[in-house]
């Protein structure tokens, strides 16, 4: 009877450690944001499918700019989980993985059989390996630098890309520049190349004068002709990280031949270590 009586109260409080899992509070504001960029992305794969190459780019965009503000909502009414970090995550998989890699295939790389879709499966693979490696790397974040290319980015230059070639009236059919840019998004984003991601600046502070210069410059640049310039700024963001990534492995290596092991004193300094809760790329809400 004693027995009986254990395992029943043992069976109790494993239903209720069950109920208690799944009964699961959230936050609603900032996850309706991330479902936002979630839908985002689904629609563009859907748009992808069905040929319309400009509507589904326009989708990742407005999924990159539902991923920006689902953050800032959180951290501005304290509203961080970790479910909303792992459902951000999920989300970005769809939007700037799923979705890119879809249409880079189906509007450039099809024509080049299997080396087209192993080339957008290398993107998706590299994106999901990217947003596995930042979740596991929460408590070290550097204030002033990415480690290897954000998603969102990666996704954005292909975006954009799709803008530039339509405005130039450009062929993207079997394109060897385009495939090499889908092999370059995936290495750059799961390699260890620090890219500025300028969150080290403070708006609200008092700043340079060059500063306001530098940016008033940028918006004419891209006034200018927005569809293909935003492609040119972005790509130059991506390509300048991996040559400056690439010379500081071989400044690194021909110091190690002569004075032994050395340490990026540049990163360090500009790494924090937070709270494993908080996420400053991937929004926690």
């Amino acid at each position: 009877m004693a027995k009986r009586k254990k395992a029943l109260n043992s069976l109790s409080n494993r239903t209720r450690r069950l109920r208690e899992r799944l009964n699961v509070n959230i936050y609603v504001l900032p996850n309706l944001l991330t479902t936002a960029n979630m839908f985002c992305g689904f629609f563009a794969i859907i748009y992808a499918i069905k040929g319309q190459y400009l509507v589904a780019s326009y989708a990742i965009v407005a999924a990159a700019v539902f991923d920006l503000l689902d953050g800032r909502v959180a951290r501005m009414t304290n509203a961080t989980s970790q479910f909303g970090a792992e459902y951000d995550s999920l989300s970005d998989i769809v939007s700037f993985g799923m979705a890119p890699g879809i249409l880079l295939f189906l509007w450039s790389l099809q024509p080049f059989g299997r080396l087209g879709w192993l080339a957008a499966f290398f993107y998706l693979a590299c994106g999901g390996l990217r947003l596995a490696r930042f979740n596991v790397q929460k408590k070290v974040i550097s204030v002033a630098y990415f480690q290897g290319l954000p998603i969102p980015m990666a996704a954005g230059i292909v975006a954009s890309s799709v803008l530039a070639f339509d405005d130039l009236g450009l062929n993207p059919q079997k394109s060897w520049g385009l495939l090499a840019m889908t092999f370059l998004l995936g290495f750059t984003m799961v390699s260890n190349f620090n890219y500025r991601s300028f969150k080290d600046i403070d708006l609200k502070e008092r700043l340079p004068f060059t500063y306001l210069v530098l940016g008033v410059f940028l918006f004419a640049i891209v006034a200018l002709h927005p569809e293909v310039m935003l492609f040119v700024l972005f790509l130059t963001y991506a390509v300048l990280g991996a040559v400056f990534g690439v010379l500081k492995i071989g400044k690194h290596g021909r110091k190690a031949l002569t004075s032994g092991p050395h340490h990026d004193s540049e990163l360090e300094e500009d790494i924090e270590f937070i709270d494993p809760d908080w996420d400053d790329e991937t929004p926690t809400h």
